[in-house]
């Protein structure tokens, strides 16, 4: 049954690890403040941050101006130092970076100019260096070798960051959906919950949490699915992550191996356009009305976007058959083959900004506020790996609005 209303000083809609880190942050600044977090699912980390590929990156793909490249260096080693506070599992394998061909050289000596301005570290290395890290890998006469990138185990992390907020005073309310904007709060399908200020770090809903508040009226989310593929026990694991070289004029990475924090390895992920905010299978989670919105903005996107999303959809789409994502993989590894990799992981599905006067996806964290509420309208990946100083950067923000 619902309940009256409550009222706390800080109201955080979303238990992922965004959302998380913000209420424990804002509990560890105001002392005796009331903060509440609402999450829809039984559990945290139903979506994004429980599904997420448990990769702490370095920091060294993007501009030196971005909000990524800032709270990335100092996530990479806040992130390490929270797991090793609380004695959580952390892989320390690295990351190699490969060329496929002469052409993408120049875009491996322009990430190493990125990590210097990023103040990150990031290694030229030989073929034969690359190999001696792992024999299998394949490259073009030179790589990048990453020594500060890691795995972990997001459940585990985002357990702990769950326990670490609860300790610090936040109440998690669980089974409790956001159901729309109340004069000094918020309606709930557990009642009304008023609040002082409200942040929203709703992930797949963030854009329809902030319109209610007046937000996100340039901006949409639309969902990309990742799928990850796992290799059979029987086959070697790799002794570190190995990624392509990037396209820079899309946020997707590409497909690449990475090593968990058990050391299992894994292929992917896809970026496939999604018909509803929640399919991770073909009709899971269904809603009609999502399914009309989204497919008349992907249309859109396909005559009107500044990118290939048409080229991106396609390409995407392929990536579901096992013999394709397995031959991408195979460009950067030798003694790759199908009959290796035979069981599909969890899916996860990507929020992903679109600025609707641009047709653009949006490369950066971004957030809007006031002197009411925050929105936290774009955080994607590298999210986890930044969450506890862009938690910080929020709380300073909500701080500074509400002098």
């Amino acid at each position: 049954m619902p309940t009256s209303a409550r009222v706390c000083d800080f109201l955080v809609i979303g238990a992922g690890i965004v959302g998380m880190s913000v209420a424990r942050e804002l509990a560890l600044r105001q002392p005796g403040a009331s903060v509440t977090v609402l999450e829809k699912e039984p559990t945290v980390g139903g979506h994004a941050s429980g599904r997420n590929s448990g990769v702490i990156h370095a920091g060294f793909y993007y501009t030196a101006d971005s909000l990524k490249a800032r709270f990335t260096r100092d996530g990479n080693v806040a992130l390490k130092a929270f797991c090793a506070a609380r004695g959580l599992c952390i892989n320390p394998c690295g990351k190699l970076v490969v060329a496929r061909n002469e052409d993408e050289l120049a875009v491996l000596e322009l990430l190493l100019e990125r990590a210097d301005r990023n103040g990150v570290r990031l290694f030229r290395v030989t073929e034969a260096e690359a190999k001696a890290i792992e024999a299998r890998v394949k490259t073009c006469g030179t790589a990048l070798f990453s020594p500060d990138t890691a795995s972990i185990d997001p459940l585990e992390v985002l357990g702990a960051m769950t326990d670490a907020a609860r300790e610090a005073g936040v109440r998690v309310l669980t089974s409790t959906r956001y159901l729309g904007r109340e004069n000094g709060g918020v309606r709930t399908s557990q009642g009304v919950h008023g609040a002082r200020y409200v942040i929203n770090a709703a992930g797949l809903y963030a854009d329809k949490v902030a319109r209610d508040f007046g937000f996100s009226k340039n901006h949409y989310l639309l969902p990309f699915k990742g799928l990850y593929l796992y290799a059979d026990p029987s086959m070697p694991p790799l002794a570190t992550n190995v990624y392509p070289v990037p396209n820079l004029a899309n946020p997707f990475l590409g497909v690449h191996f990475t090593v968990t924090v058990d050391g299992r390895t894994k292929i992917g992920p896809t970026a496939i356009p999604c018909f509803w905010r929640e399919q991770y299978g073909w009709f899971e989670n269904f809603d009609a009305r999502e399914f009309g919105e989204i497919l008349l903005r992907e249309l859109a996107l396909f005559t009107g976007a500044n990118f290939n999303f048409k080229g991106l959809a396609f390409e995407e789409l392929r990536k579901q058959f096992r013999p394709h994502i397995v031959g991408l993989a195979g460009e950067l590894a030798s003694g790759i083959h199908p009959e290796q990799f035979r069981k599909w992981g969890r899916p996860g599905i990507r929020a992903q900004l679109v600025n609707a006067a641009s047709h653009t996806l949006e490369m950066d964290f971004l957030i809007e506020h006031d002197n009411r509420s925050l929105h936290v309208l774009n955080a994607v990946s590298p999210a986890f790996t930044c969450s506890i100083p862009f938690a910080a950067h929020i709380v300073d923000t909500i701080l500074s609005a509400t002098r």
